[in-house]
């Protein structure tokens, strides 16, 4: 297949200027959303830009130590977002939804790495961080749809939780249907494009290994490694976040703390 034709400056100048036409639309029509499309086009680049000169520096590095601070990094940012996506301040619910994305993003990746992909080194920047960035920004999106269902559920449900706390229920017995729920929630969009992936729109990562040269067949044996992937670690992170979010709600005399 011929190369990828690569985008100098100037062609990417002359994208800019889709953006220019969606802010003058925004204007034509009154929207008032010139600001903020403005705003998230410099963002855009700005923030493309310094990740392109970060993965080319820690690609050039090839080295373990700087692969997993990049990943520490990518993980932090994912459990804030995903912490401050939860509407209520529930105590201690940032470092169980750090340790629930590390856990399942780590399995998952391990388990693609060592017995799927086996690169030469397992901590071979052009696997790791992709198929990892990828994972951890599905199981943020997870874990902040879930725990924010869990959270808002609990709040609108107090008298019947303690009805069934009064019954004998323990605590996992009285919100074990909300944590379903939440958890069915969590995994929705991860549901909803599994099951039309290629056949409404083609996904991201296709996109981009087709643009860059890459067999069609290579590029779909991919996807479907990484929606596996993806799967599988939202499960994980969307069990986690709410197991630990659920304790948060009752005191160690298992009553309902409001």
């Amino acid at each position: 297949m011929p190369e990828l034709i690569k985008l100098d400056v100037v062609d990417l100048a002359i994208a800019v200027g889709l953006m220019a036409i969606a802010i003058s639309l925004s204007a034509w029509e009154k929207l008032g959303l010139e600001l903020n499309l403005a705003l998230a086009t410099g963002r855009t680049i700005l923030q493309l830009l310094v990740l392109g000169y970060v993965f080319d520096f820690i690609f050039a590095l090839n080295n373990a130590w700087a692969v997993l601070a990049i990943l520490a990094v990518m993980l932090t940012i994912s459990a804030i977002v995903a912490r401050n996506r939860i509407s209520q301040k529930v105590p201690h619910v940032l470092p169980w939804v750090w340790g629930s994305i590390l856990a399942s993003t780590a399995l998952t990746v391990l388990y693609t790495n060592c017995l799927i992909i086996q690169p030469e080194r397992w901590y071979e920047p052009r696997y790791v961080i992709p198929l990892a960035g990828i994972v951890l920004g599905n199981a943020m999106n997870a874990a902040a749809i879930a725990g924010e269902r869990l959270v808002s559920t609990i709040n609108a449900s107090p008298l019947e939780i303690e009805t069934h706390l009064s019954l004998g229920a323990t605590p996992q017995q009285a919100v074990s249907q909300y944590r379903k729920d939440a958890i069915k929630a969590g995994l929705i969009p991860t549901l909803n494009q599994m099951m039309i992936i290629g056949m409404v729109a083609l996904p991201g990562i296709t996109t981009g290994q087709l643009l860059g040269g890459v067999n069609p067949l290579d590029a779909v044996s991919y996807e479907i490694l990484i929606m596996f992937m993806v799967a599988l670690a939202n499960l994980l992170t969307t069990l986690l976040v709410t197991k630990g979010l659920c304790r948060q709600f009752f005191n160690s005399a298992a009553q309902l703390v409001r």
